[in-house]
């Protein structure tokens, strides 16, 4: 295991005073996975105290003590941080992440420390001077199997945080979740114990879960085994709707939607809020669908599920944020998101699709319409060609709308420079002339110009 020269120094300065270093967590479980380690987490043994701990540190970079209270200290060398941390216990004594009560033990040895870790692969270990993995819990022969295993019940109930865990987890490694830890999630779901959990953290798990999973729906379809799917009703609802097997071969609006997330999961960006902000976008688009699907005999039809939408949209989103523009935008992609295929079919004029420009960025609502269209089993779908989002995104970047509103031709210095005094008739003014370009009644600077003075006539 690669470790970076920093660590590698202070663990032979431990060793001088009889303590040992072992790389602990997320980045032993990432370099099995062979995936890139961010960061890396130093569990300390054979330490009186933490005080100590902190003086060694200090030798070499800087020290911030905020998680001292914790058994914990973050180091900083040349930009970079690292977790250095004392062995500890921890016991519920209040509900909450802050409701523990935590003992540091310098003396205490590896196992006894892992237990209190949630699952066999984040508790492995790497022996800094011995060069070898500690491996307590056969989490190698779980990885192997591709099963996500908890360690020890009592502490696993003690932070229902772990089932959100359990859940982006199994999504990000394409594991499955091991029967008893199916059952005990299960049970935590069903005594409620997932109420506590402020939503701050819930969101976190989300943001995992969609940005960090090949597959996302096997994280959702797995909320829907433990029984997580209950508290969103809005999404619980989609199970069982059914669609026109004309455009919706796949099934009912719940398969069609884990699809359609998949879909999405593959055209991200890179732009972590952006990505978020579209895959939660694509994650509700069908929402009004619970409400305004008809069945009738000869077709199954949903007209209107777009606008319906936006409201389970938003109440959704509030669960897990109160970014209020952020689900504004949402819940916009949810309303617009037919929007490509329907100006495509008829044809949109130019100037359609400007006024559109203002409404919403064409570019995010073609992606959106896209993992939608995608995301089901048509031929048309899986040929893997969105023709409607194509025509439109290259028709919106020839009138140079498809990422940003129609540029206005002139501005409230131009106004100043016919002689206008500013006022609150300015905006008045240009409202008029926008409206005009929109419309294409005014083409050109000039033109805008002479419409104004027009006005100043009139």
């Amino acid at each position: 295991m690669k470790i970076p020269n920093i660590i590698e120094t202070i663990s032979q300065t431990l060793k001088k005073q009889n303590a040992k270093a072992i790389i602990v967590g997320g980045s032993v479980r990432d370099h099995f996975l062979k995936l890139p380690i961010k960061d890396y987490d130093i569990e300390v043994y054979g330490l009186n105290s933490i005080k100590q701990l902190e003086e060694i540190l200090q030798h070499y970079g800087s020290v911030n003590l905020v998680g001292k209270s914790f058994g914990v200290l973050k180091f900083v060398y040349d930009n970079q941080e690292y977790d250095f941390s004392f062995p500890r216990t921890e016991k519920k004594v209040a509900q909450g992440h802050k409701g523990f009560d935590i003992e540091c033990n310098g003396m205490m040895n590896f196992q006894e420390a892992s237990m209190r870790r949630d699952f066999t692969i984040n508790a492995m270990g790497y022996d800094i001077e011995e060069q070898k993995f500690i491996d307590p819990f056969n989490a190698k022969e779980d990885m192997q199997k591709k099963v996500l295993r908890h360690i020890n019940d009592n502490s696993f109930i003690e932070d229902p945080l772990r089932v959100y865990r359990a859940i982006q987890f199994c999504a990000r490694f394409n594991y499955s979740l091991a029967n008893k830890t199916v059952k005990l999630c299960q049970y935590m779901v069903k005594m409620g114990l997932l109420e506590e959990l402020p939503k701050e953290r819930i969101y976190a798990e989300f943001q995992k879960l969609l940005l960090k999973a090949p597959k996302p729906s096997i994280g959702f379809e797995l909320m829907r085994d433990i029984g997580v799917i209950d508290y969103y009703p809005q999404l619980k609802a989609l199970i069982g709707i059914p669609q026109s097997p004309k455009w919706h071969p796949e099934g009912d609006v719940w398969t069609h939607t884990l699809m359609a997330v998949d879909k999405m999961a593959t055209l991200k960006t890179g732009e972590e809020k952006r990505d978020l902000k579209l895959l939660f976008a694509v994650l509700c688009h069908d929402l009004g669908k619970a409400t305004h699907t008809q069945i009738k005999p000869d077709r199954i039809s949903a007209l209107g599920h777009e606008l319906a939408g936006v409201e389970p949209t938003k109440r959704f989103l509030y669960k897990l944020t109160d970014e209020h523009n952020f689900i504004k935008d949402i819940a916009l992609l949810v309303e617009y998101h037919m929007i490509p295929t329907r100006y495509f079919k008829g044809h949109a004029k130019n100037k359609t699709i400007k006024k559109l420009s203002t409404k919403i960025n064409i570019e995010e609502v073609v992606t959106i319409a896209r993992a939608d269209f995608l995301g089901r089993t048509t031929p048309q779908s899986l040929s893997g060609v969105y023709l409607a989002g194509d025509w439109l995104l290259q028709k919106a970047k020839e009138l140079e709308v498809y990422n940003k509103p129609l540029k206005p031709l002139i501005q409230g210095r131009d106004l100043i420079n016919l002689g206008l005094t500013p006022s609150k008739e300015f905006k008045i003014i240009l409202d008029r002339v926008y409206t005009e370009q929109l419309n294409e009644n005014i083409n050109n600077y000039e033109e805008a110009i002479h419409f104004v003075k027009q006005l100043m006539g009139q």
